[in-house]
């Protein structure tokens, strides 16, 4: 069983390379090739600054990091190492993360995410979330951001919700 627990200040060190780690398995959409590279993953500073990170395992070897949009929780990022994909660490820390939105009296918890990629879109349906048809302000905002990043670029993105 995976353990998770909140992020310490030394697991915040590890947490740039395990979203980098991560990211390194998306290298296509729909069987094409990325045309333009994910953009940069959050810096210790923004990690630090987060509503909530949960680790899983120690060392850690995967995180969530939680955000407030709109009055829910938002999963902002999810990462877990390539060697332990597949063996419900992903799974557990999206688990820990409702609960704790849950406990916190967050009645909802959103997350944007690639909409044509199996460990993305499709993994997060099967926890309970489910495409948001009309989008909230911060939504709104969100995914313009996203825009502006390139992300729409690499592939269609959606944005989900859980209720809690």
């Amino acid at each position: 069983m995976i353990s998770i627990r909140a992020a310490g200040r030394l697991d915040i060190t590890f947490l740039p390379a395990i979203e980098a780690a991560a990211d390194s398995l998306l290298t296509s959409i729909n069987g094409l090739p990325l045309q333009v590279p994910l953009p940069d993953g959050a810096s210790r500073t923004e990690l630090a600054a987060s509503l909530k990170l949960l680790v899983a395992g120690t060392p850690c070897i995967g995180f969530a990091r939680l955000e407030e949009l709109d009055g829910a929780a938002h999963l902002e990022q999810l990462a877990v190492l390539p060697r332990h994909a597949g063996r419900g660490t992903g799974r557990a820390l999206v688990e820990a993360s409702k609960a704790w939105a849950r406990d916190h009296g967050y009645p909802t918890m959103t997350l944007s995410t690639f909409a044509d990629v199996p460990f993305n879109a499709p993994f997060y349906a099967t926890c309970g979330f489910e495409a948001i048809p009309v989008l909230s302000p911060a939504l709104l905002d969100l995914q313009r951001y996203e825009t502006a990043l390139g992300l729409d670029r690499i592939g269609r993105r959606v944005i989900m919700r859980a209720v809690l």
